[in-house]
Order: structure tokens, then C-alpha cells, then sequence
């Protein structure tokens, strides 16, 4: 560590040294998608056993925040399969498709939207399951009859069929007309059918004229033949299929693509599917008024074990989150152009760039279990602390600057939700001096979900009891660190995370029983426009 005003020339050198490090923690590739799968591989940090859940061969859902890494995760799960001789599909919702924005498009029916959608999904995983087989072919693979299962598997999906007399007659005149009533239905429970009218004028000399109804229908057994017929002659021990980005898919769609895979892809023994969601985003079922669903039952047909918000928040395990970030950080820098081979160990790296250790716990604190967050926050730190070692201040200045340049950014195109930010800043910590509370478990406020995406708020527990009110459940919530820290210095400083009996303030999240926490609970009905 250096002192202000030293020029010796080992102090230069130092300050030079601290320069290179924070240059590279400037420029770290903050979002996985970006990176090549080598270096995905070489940065991925486990928290353990979060690896072996999800390398578990059963079907599951990653559930996470944006940032905490899911799409890292199966990335780098894909990657350890295929090195392990199983074959890996990796399908981005986002990216599906010639058009994404139909599956949102107001002026189109639901029916023609999730038709489009997944017929689009199948297509996706038609092309992967084309890649595979070009491997299987080039070792020693049956070449014929793995064409003939793809063209198998290709027709399933395109089954159009004309239905009514098609008349044709010749027309010398200059112009002429067509006309075409069309009616498109995916055969499921429940049938889903649209009509479409189209008419055209153009110079010719031949006429069409078509009269009937078109049927573009997905027969799920014939598709669950043709994928079982594929699956069996492409060689393969298992296919994973690795489904991204599901909570982009509009919420009334999900249950109809949850469903394809309920009946097409669950079944099948020698397939994995792993898909990463939102978990207040994520609509797996549709029930219907007969009593049965459509879409996936979670815990019967998935599982869903694991949320990756739960993994590394400080306040919950602080050895775990430390240990965490402090190799994510290392990773991320050792792969760096910048980096010096010198510093071979995260402990090093921690000592070379911040004052003291605890200052890289405020780090920790700071990211809220955000490893995206980490990345950016790390690049934030560096600038603000150029050429000399990262200090607590560092730290919450750069939290400060970070809370109010991104997270803030969804309050200032809605008044509402900035409202509803308002209200909760203002009760929990100014008038109640804390910085967490409880809210209602059933409540399913969009308000609150919008704030927990936007990681203005960070959920710590779920379910748990008060004696305000027993036998009602709540969730644990607390304020962004980048948000208190503001007050952390003024007479309206949170005194901890809860207050409890007698006015005393804990300082650590308590466990499951929260009896005597007092005075911490939201509701809907408390807030602006509740």
C-alpha cells in the first residue's frame, strides 16, 4: 500500500501495478453471451453444489435474476457435457425466429401467435439436432438412415393441408385475382384455430382461384415418433437440451410451449432438458376449467430446485459469498491481457488492488448476489479509485454511482414505480430506520417484481411467519446497498436490517422464525396506487 505524496520509485512502480489491474477490471466482458466457450469455461465459478444440482439427470428449471448468471451456468454446463461425450442443444429464446415481435404482437390472436412460436422452437432444435447428426455421420453414423429420420422429423413439422375444391382457369386479361380464406389451427388441448382473409391483385395472364380451408396442424405423436426414431439413430448417449431466456417469451405463450416439451420432449429417456427462467416471470401451466393443464407441472414433471438469488447474497452466507466473488473476480482478471502472472491466487489479487480486507467484504455486501453486478461494480471501483488501492468509500461510492446511473434507470419511465420506490425508501428506512421488510408471500404485487428485477430490492427468505400476524406467511425483502448508502452518515441511517423487541436493531438476517421482529411489514394496500 502506498501513502499519499510518496514518489519513491517502488511506490511508482506500485501505483503503476495497481494502474494495469484496475485497467483490466475496467474492461471485464460483463455478460456471458459475449464470451467464447473457452473463456466461459475458464471463468465460471461454482458455488457449490449449484454444479451438481444442475448436472443432475433430471429434468429442471435454473431459476435467477438478469445477471446472476444462468445463461454462464448452462453454457458452461453444455460445455462440460459434450466433453463427456453427450451431445448439447443450447436454444436462446431471444433469438428464435425470423420475427420475435409476433409472439408479443397485440393485433395478432393467441393462436396464431403460439403456432408461430413453436413451430419456430421446433425449428430451432431441428437445425441443432441436423448438427449432431452431421457428427454422428462423420463417425461411422448409418448416413441413410439418419437422413431419412430428419426428413422424418422436418415433415412432422410442416404437415399444411388443403381442404375444398381448388378451381383453376386461364385468364388473358391484363390483371387478375386471387383470394384465399384460411384457417390455422394447432391441434391440442385446447384447439387452438385462427381465419385469415387475404386478397391480391396483379398483372397476369394465368388465374388461381383457391377455395377451402388450410390447416397448418402439429400432430405431437407423430412428432414424438419422428424425435424418438432421430434420437435413436444419432448415436448419442443423451441430449441435453438447454432452453434460455424462457421468461422473454410473452407469459400467455409459455404454458403452449411448455406443453410441446410435456409432450414431445419429456418423454423421450436419452433427453435432458435444463431451462433458465425468471421465477415470477415464468408461467409453466395454463389450468383449464375441466381440471386438466396445459403446459409443465412443477415438482411432477420438472423439478425446480434451484434459484441462483438464493446462492451468494452476503447477508445470508458471508463466507460463501466472499469466497464466491472473490474467485469470479480473480477468473475474470486472470484471463484479462493485462493480467501479471505474479498474481496466481485471489487472495493475492484482493491484496494487491484494496486497502484492507474489509474492504473487499463491503464489496461483497455491495453486490447484493449479482455477479453481473460484481463486474460492473468492479469497473466502477477502479475508475473512481485510478492508481491507488480500492477503500471502503471506493466502494459505496461507486455502489452510489452504480444504483443511480443503472438500477434507477426503470423509475424514470415509470412515475408509478418510482412512486412505489418512493414510499418504500421513505417507511422502512426513514421512518422505521431499517433496511429490510416483510411482505405478504400471496401478494403477487407486479410492483414489487419490478423492483426485485430492476435489483432495487433483493429478496433474503421466503415464507416465514410473524407474530403480528400468525399463521400469515411473508417474504424477506431489503433495500439495494446502493440506495441506503446515501443515508448512512445522516440522522436517517438504518440502525440494521430488522428492528426488533425492545427497540434493538439485528444486524444480520435472523433465522426462519421472525416473531419478534417488530414493525416491519408492508402491504399492497399501503402503497401508491395500492
Amino acid at each position: 500500500m502506498i501513502s499519499d505524496g510518496t514518489t519513491s520509485d517502488g511506490a511508482d512502480h506500485q501505483a503503476d501495478g495497481i494502474k494495469t489491474i484496475q485497467a483490466a477490471f475496467i474492461q471485464f466482458d460483463r455478460r456471458a453471451e459475449k464470451l467464447s466457450q473457452d473463456l466461459l469455461a475458464k471463468t465460471f465459478v461454482d458455488a457449490e453444489p449449484l454444479f451438481i444440482q444442475l448436472s443432475s439427470k433430471n429434468h429442471q428449471v435454473l431459476y435467477g435474476r438478469r445477471g446472476t448468471g444462468k445463461t454462464h451456468a448452462l453454457k458452461f454446463l453444455g460445455d462440460s457435457i459434450s466433453a463427456n461425450g453427450d451431445a448439447a442443444i443450447y436454444i436462446d429464446l431471444r433469438t428464435i425466429g425470423s420475427n420475435g415481435s409476433i409472439y408479443s404482437d397485440a393485433e395478432r390472436s393467441l393462436p396464431e401467435r403460439a403456432t408461430r412460436l413453436l413451430t419456430d422452437v421446433l425449428e430451432a432444435l431441428e437445425m441443432e439436432l441436423t448438427r449432431i447428426a452431421l457428427y454422428s455421420i462423420d463417425d461411422n453414423g448409418d448416413a441413410e438412415q439418419i437422413t431419412l429420420r430428419l426428413d422424418d422429423f422436418g415433415k412432422s413439422l410442416r404437415t399444411v393441408e388443403v381442404r375444398g375444391n381448388v378451381e383453376e382457369e386461364s385468364n388473358n386479361a391484363q390483371s387478375s385475382e386471387a383470394s384465399s380464406n384460411a384457417s390455422v389451427a394447432l391441434q391440442k388441448d385446447p384447439q387452438l384455430a385462427i381465419g385469415a382473409t387475404k386478397k391480391n391483385s396483379a398483372n397476369q395472364s394465368f388465374r388461381v382461384k383457391r377455395a377451402g380451408e388450410q390447416v397448418v396442424s402439429i400432430d405431437f405423436g407423430t412428432l414424438q415418433t419422428a424425435l424418438t426414431g432421430l434420437i435413436e439413430v444419432l448415436g448419442s448417449p443423451r441430449i441435453w437440451l438447454l432452453i434460455d431466456e424462457w421468461s422473454e417469451i410473452p407469459s400467455d405463450l409459455q404454458p403452449y410451449l411448455a406443453d410441446l416439451l410435456r409432450r414431445t420432449v419429456l418423454p423421450q429417456q436419452r433427453v435432458i432438458v435444463k431451462i433458465g427462467a425468471i421465477e415470477h416471470r415464468s408461467k409453466f401451466a395454463e389450468r383449464l376449467p375441466e381440471g386438466g393443464i396445459v403446459g409443465i407441472e412443477i415438482g411432477a414433471d420438472v423439478t425446480a430446485d434451484t434459484n441462483l438469488d438464493d446462492f451468494v447474497v452476503y447477508d445470508v452466507n458471508q463466507q460463501r459469498a466472499t469466497e464466491f466473488f472473490k474467485n469470479l473476480i480473480f477468473k475474470h482478471y486472470s484471463v484479462s491481457e493485462r493480467a501479471d502472472p505474479a498474481i496466481d491466487t485471489p487472495d493475492k489479487l484482493v491484496s494487491a488492488v484494496f486497502t484492507q480486507i474489509t474492504a473487499f467484504q463491503e464489496f461483497v455486501r455491495a453486490i447484493e448476489g449479482v455477479p453481473r453486478d460484481a463486474l460492473n461494480l468492479a469497473a466502477m471501483m477502479a475508475k473512481i479509485s485510478f492508481g491507488r488501492p480500492i477503500s471502503v468509500d471506493d466502494v459505496r461510492k461507486a455502489a452510489r454511482e452504480w444504483y443511480q446511473q443503472d438500477k434507477m434507470s426503470i423509475t424514470k419511465s415509470n412515475p408509478a414505480l418510482a412512486g412505489v420506490l418512493s414510499y418504500v425508501i421513505d417507511e422502512v428506512i426513514g421512518q422505521r430506520k431499517t433496511r429490510a421488510f416483510l411482505f405478504p408471500s400471496n401478494a403477487n404485487d407486479t410492483r414489487i417484481d419490478q423492483l426485485f428485477d430492476a435489483r432495487l430490492l433483493h429478496l433474503l427468505k421466503k415464507s416465514i411467519s410473524s407474530n403480528v400476524e400468525p399463521g400469515r406467511r411473508y417474504d424477506v425483502y431489503k433495500i439495494d446497498y446502493g440506495c441506503y448508502v446515501d443515508l448512512i452518515n445522516t440522522s436517517r441511517a438504518p440502525g440494521g436490517l430488522f428492528q426488533g423487541e425492545g427497540d434493538m436493531f439485528i444486524n444480520e438476517v435472523p433465522p426462519d422464525d421472525y416473531r419478534s421482529i417488530r414493525r416491519a411489514i408492508l402491504r399492497p394496500d399501503d402503497m401508491p396506487g395500492g
